[in-house]
């Protein structure tokens, strides 16, 4: 996959049911979502000792990377590893498969088996967590709602109810205990395309002065711990 641009937004509720209603007439509505358009993400992101990944992100560093696993709607059958990279404001993410028991050794620092796949992202991970020592440190959970058009490869989703679940790593776990790290009622939009973002969907996305905001959930929920 190529680097796309991303451009990130706070919004009320307000700017939320206005864009919403602009998009929806001409986007296509992500298949995955349930009954009320939306599908949960629960994530859990890899930092060290001495919060490198938190830091380059704060310091807004050109190159920068972040790993982490996710899987959907309390579905543990799918689950990804993924890194994401990102370059002068461009945004790469590369992933894998990864089962539940796979999941569990990262977690519990069983990494051994990581270094005899076949799989280079798992390689990396390896790599990474014994030269870096990264280890699992920050549940994010939060609720999405996607739309997509395929000319531009424009993605356009809301994200609702961001939670962490503070400093627990037990990812399975449906009742974790968790907590808004932001005013519940902000919502984040995140617009993302590869080449360029058609002027009509730019038209639609406008609420007068609103800008691009560095937004990272991650960081967000590294306000517990």
């Amino acid at each position: 996959m190529d680097y796309r641009s991303e451009l990130k937004h706070y919004i009320n509720y307000q700017d939320y049911e206005i864009i919403k209603s602009r998009i929806s007439k001409v986007l296509t509505l992500d298949k995955n979502t349930n009954e009320n358009y939306e599908y949960k993400i629960r994530s859990i992101y890899f930092e060290n000792y001495n919060d490198k990944v938190l830091q380059e992100k704060l310091l807004g560093l050109n190159k920068r990377e972040k790993f982490r696993i996710r899987f959907y709607n309390d579905d543990d059958s799918f689950i990804r590893l993924e890194k994401k990279c990102k370059i002068n404001g461009l945004c790469k993410k590369i992933s894998c498969p990864i089962t539940k028991e796979q999941c569990l050794k990262i977690i519990n620092n069983d990494i051994d088996f990581l270094i005899k796949s076949d799989e280079p992202l798992l390689q990396e991970l390896y790599y990474k967590m014994k030269t870096q020592f990264l280890k699992p440190k920050t549940i994010v959970d939060y609720d999405r709602e996607a739309y997509i058009y395929k000319i531009g490869n424009v993605r356009i989703t809301f994200d609702k109810n961001l939670k962490t679940g503070i400093v627990s790593n037990d990812l399975f776990n449906k009742n974790l205990c968790t907590i808004n790290p932001i005013y519940k009622n902000n919502i984040i939009l995140e617009v993302k395309y590869d080449e360029f973002l058609p002027e009509f969907i730019l038209d639609l996305l406008q609420l007068g002065e609103r800008t691009k905001t560095s937004i990272s959930k991650y960081a967000l929920c590294r306000i517990y711990g």
